[in-house]
């Protein structure tokens, strides 16, 4: 068995959005962050929140994989070089980018000085090529400083809710595949 953290973008995972429904479908093995600053990401306040999900999570399982999605695959990548867990694997999809034109720099500042380096654990980054928050070469970027694979999605926009992926079957696949490595 494993235990999930779930760590959403800025203000969170609406109910359709493939998060939300894997969380639903994981019941009392997923926990999901609760930072004070959804609206305005503060890093510390978000490394601190999956902290404190871990936590949880840990005492659940074994194994703990990190489920992140937006912003929240640098709230992740952050905590992974603070804490370096054992046994804790990282989904990390659609990662924007801090130094892109269209990054929300006004409610996140405190995220443009993260920067991604060596993960010390399996992950795998799942992009879109046509997100508008990154572009596929600066997702590619990413994947290589985090030695994590990336797996390039054709259409997708930013994975989010309105990508129309519900459940997202095909992501819960590729989990699948981290979490059995």
């Amino acid at each position: 068995m494993v235990a999930y953290v779930v760590i959403p973008g800025i203000d969170g995972s609406d109910d359709r959005h493939w998060q939300s429904l894997w969380e639903e479908r994981w019941g009392p093995s997923a926990v999901r962050i609760a930072p004070a600053s959804w609206g305005r990401p503060d890093v510390g306040d978000w490394v601190a929140a999956v902290q404190a999900a871990y936590e949880i999570a840990s005492r659940r399982d074994d194994r703990v994989a990190l489920v992140a999605h937006s912003l929240g695959c640098w709230a992740a990548a952050a905590w992974l070089e603070q804490v370096r867990p054992a046994a804790v694997s990282a989904f990390l999809v659609a990662p924007p980018d801090p130094r892109g034109p269209v990054f929300p720099s006004a409610p996140a500042p405190t995220f443009l000085d993260v920067a991604a380096r060596p993960l010390p654990c399996p992950a795998q980054v799942v992009a879109s090529d046509d997100d508008p928050y990154c572009t596929p070469e600066a997702s590619a970027s990413f994947a290589r400083a985090w030695q994590a694979p990336v797996r390039l999605l054709a259409g997708h926009g930013h994975i989010n809710s309105d990508s129309g992926l519900a459940d997202w079957p095909a992501g819960r696949e590729l989990l699948r595949e981290l979490v059995d490595r």
